[in-house]
């Protein structure tokens, strides 16, 4: 049940000190006569109109309650709704070789590519979104999913060292088309980020984008790391030391995947770029969403006004029959 005009509940309060104002007169209107010992009284039989005596007041504040109601028009809904959406699936794959551990990105390369993505996924509440992560081989983080809030803890989960390292990017897209290949969604679309050159794995990234290509996949590739040296941490002992390394992303290749698949590439070189690189993905792949919905709504304020005409009437009775004598 909702109200057409719920501001009038709020007059509900004013009852509140009109029932402060009714005990107090009470008690200050009540005689009292002052006896040596009362009890004798103590065993006396009530008679039922001291039961009644404040039912008057009770209904009257039940018909004010009601009448309040009213004014606030009590309605209830009937509808129902039916989303047609044309849906877009979208696997992530994401470099977790060690060097996305290098802190040219802040705090490193793979945490800023894990909060960007958090957000894209937020973003996209209608799709259905997986992960897959590779480095020296592949493995599927997560598959096609709608519970984001699945997708999104285990994106929390992921870290370098999980497997074997290096960078094996043809692999990174081959398993992200096994989970989208069969897929009937109208579009299908990988973001694969990597901040390096293809040197494992047993299909290359050229191969891989061709087999994206006759699934209908569009792949977009993001290469994400700084120009020129990056700091990298290495660990000596107990401590942490940085060494700056050369930045090495083959930005041929990843446009050569991107341009197989109709794709676009991009460079992130800031945490900035890196959300910007997302937020222009998402304005390309946008989801078309048709809503068709029915809602009938009913005034239900009619049940209510009988209620409060009846309290008023049988206040009206009770007033002019059994405590008619009774202040």
């Amino acid at each position: 049940m909702v109200f057409a005009n719920i501001e009038y509940l709020f007059l509900l309060l004013l009852l509140i000190p009109y029932i402060v104002w009714y005990i107090m007169k009470r008690k200050n209107s009540e005689a009292t006569l002052q006896i040596s010992d009362a009890r004798v009284y103590a065993h006396t039989p009530k008679s039922y109109k001291n039961y009644l005596l404040h039912a008057p007041f009770a209904l009257r504040i039940i018909a004010l309650a009601l009448i309040i109601i009213v004014l606030s028009r009590p309605q209830t809904t009937d509808s129902w709704q039916n989303s047609e959406i044309e849906g877009i699936d979208i696997m992530l794959a994401i470099d977790v070789s060690t060097s996305m551990l290098a802190e040219d990105l802040k705090p490193n390369r793979l945490e800023a590519a894990k909060d960007v993505a958090a957000e894209f996924i937020n973003g996209r509440p209608n799709d259905n979104v997986g992960i897959t992560l590779f480095a020296g081989e592949s493995f599927t983080q997560c598959p096609l999913t709608v519970d984001h809030a699945v997708l999104l803890n285990l994106i929390k989960d992921v870290k370098c060292g999980l497997i074997e390292d290096g960078t094996a990017v043809g692999m990174g897209i081959a398993n992200a088309v096994t989970r989208l290949k069969d897929s009937k969604a109208k579009s299908k679309v990988i973001i694969l980020l990597t901040d390096g050159t293809n040197n494992r794995g047993e299909i290359s990234p050229l191969t891989a984008a061709e087999i994206a290509k006759s699934f209908g996949i569009r792949v977009y590739t993001i290469g994400v790391g700084t120009n020129g040296m990056a700091p990298y941490p290495y660990p000596v002992g107990g401590t942490v030391q940085y060494v700056n390394m050369p930045v090495e992303i083959d930005e041929k290749t990843l446009t050569q995947i991107a341009g197989t698949t109709d794709g676009n590439y991009f460079r992130a070189t800031s945490n900035s770029k890196l959300k910007e690189v997302y937020e222009e993905i998402d304005k390309l792949e946008k989801t078309k969403l048709n809503v068709k919905e029915y809602s009938k709504r009913q005034e239900e304020y009619r049940w209510f006004a009988l209620a409060a005409f009846l309290c008023v009437l049988l206040e009206v009775l009770l007033r002019n029959s059994i405590l008619k004598k009774i202040p």
